[in-house]
């Protein structure tokens, strides 16, 4: 409860972290070392593109961070797996055989792609795990804090549909290739055993919304339309394939619904009543605090770069990884003006469509 609370009230800290870099990092290039100048060369791979996140955000943030760290001169070279674990690691082989400084990873296989981290090491790149925690001798590892992310999602289902353990949700998880999506559940779970019971349960290939949506009929099938309570979405993209599932099965009213990563049609959907909360991550402080310990680690700033990482992880290869875990918040329609619209996410002309008008005046948004 009390990491949930702090949750709650995390979105401006995110902000001030990602204004004056990480716990006091400067982000200054006058300091670059003899050995590695401005010319620095960051090798970004991240996992698809079902959430549009990476383009929209991730990407685009990194870049200019980059730029901004070292006066113009350092290059992020981008590409984008699009699900496919074979294709991530010929990309990163190319990376490497193009003496890429350093490299971020959104693993979309933590485990498969644990040999390329691997040959990075031997090649003298370092390898700084970006949002997934892969495995391999990794240098660094960013992050939000994922359990805590999954509880923010299962406690407010519970505030939705009760605790009285007898209210039967479906659980649709993601992906059983990411680690994020085993911690999202174990959080979730944490808070959501005993108190209501888990009719259905899912992991969801590649995250894609048509697999969500394919599961959902199932699980309406077998447990009965009219008895499912509410639904735990791990993330919103899968959420948007659930609602067209109920909205197949005949539901107008719809149960509460989680989700994750306050994509802006899942904003408009919380405003519309069709989904019940996202979990808002401030990716532009992911975003720039990565790029911020990736230009750190190759530049021999070690004071900096510690500053970034005070928190320690494990993988499955490796122990005390130097860590960042970036605090979340659960988004709900009482404070979409608070979080993505004053964080500069959206607009409030992006959200309030003309489908949405009313809705935006009804929550106070205009």
């Amino acid at each position: 409860m009390r990491r949930i609370a702090i949750a709650v009230a995390a979105s401006t800290l995110s902000l001030s972290l990602a204004a004056c870099g990480a716990l006091g990092g400067s982000g200054s290039s006058s300091q670059a070392s003899p050995s590695k100048g401005n010319d620095v060369k960051v090798g970004l791979l991240l996992p698809e593109t079902a959430n549009t996140r990476y383009d929209k955000f991730d990407a685009p943030i990194i870049k200019s961070k980059v730029a901004e760290l070292t006066n113009k001169q350092g290059v992020v070279e981008y590409a984008n797996a699009g699900a496919s674990a074979t294709k991530q690691a010929e990309q990163m082989q190319k990376m490497i055989d193009d003496r890429m400084d350093v490299i971020l990873l959104d693993a979309v296989d933590s485990h498969a792609i644990a040999d390329q981290v691997k040959k990075a090491r031997d090649a003298g790149i370092p390898v700084i795990a970006y949002d997934r925690l892969a495995e391999g001798p990794i240098d660094a590892y960013i992050s939000f804090d994922n359990e805590l992310v999954g509880e923010v999602q299962g406690r407010s289902l519970l505030d939705a549909v009760g605790s009285t353990g007898a209210a039967k949700i479906v659980m649709m998880n993601g992906s059983p290739t990411d680690p994020n999506a085993k911690q999202f559940k174990e959080g979730a779970l944490a808070q959501l055993t005993g108190k209501v019971t888990v009719a259905k349960s899912y992991d969801t290939k590649d995250w894609k919304p048509e697999n969500a949506q394919a599961n959902m009929a199932e699980a309406i099938k077998a447990i009965g339309v009219g008895n499912i309570a509410g639904v735990y979405s791990a993330n919103d993209g899968m959420a948007g394939g659930i609602i067209k599932a109920l909205h197949a099965a005949g539901v107008t009213k719809l149960p509460p619904i989680t989700g994750q990563d306050a994509e802006l049609d899942a904003v408009q959907r919380i405003l519309a009543d069709e989904q019940y909360m996202s979990v808002y991550k401030s990716y532009p402080t992911e975003a720039e605090n990565a790029a911020e310990m990736a230009v750190a680690k190759v530049q021999g700033k070690d004071i900096q770069f510690d500053s970034l990482t005070r928190d320690k992880v494990t993988s499955p290869t490796t122990k005390n990884i130097p860590a960042q875990l970036v605090p979340v918040v659960a988004l709900t329609k009482s404070n979409i003006k608070d979080t993505v619209i004053a964080d500069g996410i959206y607009k409030t002309s992006e959200i309030c469509t003309a489908a949405y008008r009313s809705a935006c005046a009804a929550a106070g948004l205009k």
